[in-house]
């Protein structure tokens, strides 16, 4: 099981500046839990997201001698991804692809055919530098702007995204709209047609509904889940308060009691638990 676990998403939407001391304090803490993959930052414009203005400068100041978590930086583009591309300790570039035209344009300001053209760029930079691409498909569950959406089209771009040999696709609920049936059509169906590529997921919930969601997951075959201790953070435009990242501290209870091996080290994950909730409680 992989767990990748989510600051950048946690505090890309907090409006308060969270200080760099601050925030590589709290990443340095979450290099030593154990997780997979570290989803720690971003090259996007600042304008579009201050919060993450920083990321070159705190990756700097990264522990990263004595953990095996890998790091992932979330990229709209392929300047972005030039820049992380030169930063030998990143070793994922996670890019955001929405199968809802009015998202796409939102989040990255280009359509869905361009932005699959940028999908290919950017796999041709990743290779050349030895980085592996993430792609999210995002709004893969429904979107709220009234655009076209099915699992079949779902389905659909997935495959367009084999054909340009992406590895890893986390399927991403961005706005809380999926359900544990949706879920499990995705996964079972996608997992056994596209064997070559690691499904991940990238669930955006309200809390009472976040177990159904994992077991909905796990059921239909998927190993990799992207979490956020006390599920802070979110997508600002859920239009939903209630609707934030599954919880991390949720994930480890359903791997516990289903006795799913993973490498977390419970001491340190209750120290950064209780490090991000300081945090997250006091810039908002």
């Amino acid at each position: 099981m992989k767990l990748i676990e989510c600051p950048r998403d946690a505090m890309q939407g907090i409006k308060d500046f969270i200080p760099t001391e601050t925030k590589v304090d709290y990443l340095n803490e979450l290099l030593n839990v154990g997780f997979d993959t570290l989803d720690f930052g971003s090259f996007v414009s600042p304008k579009a997201i201050p919060q993450m203005r920083d990321t070159a400068e705190l990756l700097q100041q990264l522990n990263l001698n004595t953990t095996t978590t890998k790091l992932l930086a979330i990229v709209a583009n392929l300047r972005g991804a030039a820049e992380a591309c030169s930063f030998d300790e990143i070793r994922y570039l996670g890019y955001p692809f929405s199968i809802s035209e009015t998202f796409q344009l939102r989040n990255t300001n280009s359509t869905i055919n361009e932005s699959l053209h940028r999908v290919e760029e950017i796999q041709n930079q990743c290779l050349k530098n030895k980085k592996e691409l993430v792609v999210y498909l995002s709004m893969a569950f429904g979107n709220p702007y009234g655009d076209p959406w099915n699992t079949d089209i779902a389905i659909e771009w997935s495959k367009k995204l084999k054909n340009l040999d992406i590895k890893i696709i986390a399927l991403s609920d961005t706005i809380g709209v999926s359900t544990k049936e949706n879920i499990g059509y995705l996964f079972s169906d996608l997992i056994p047609e596209c064997p070559d590529i690691e499904f991940g997921a990238h669930l955006h919930s309200r809390k009472e509904n976040v177990i159904e969601k994992i077991k909905a997951a796990y059921a239909a075959g998927c190993k990799r889940f992207d979490s956020a201790l006390h599920g802070f953070g979110g997508c600002p435009m859920a239009k939903d308060e209630l609707t934030g990242n599954l919880p991390t501290e949720e994930m480890v209870a359903f791997l516990t009691e289903n006795k799913i091996s993973h490498k977390l080290d419970f001491q340190r994950l209750e120290s950064a638990s209780s490090k991000s909730w300081k945090i997250f409680n006091h810039y908002h």
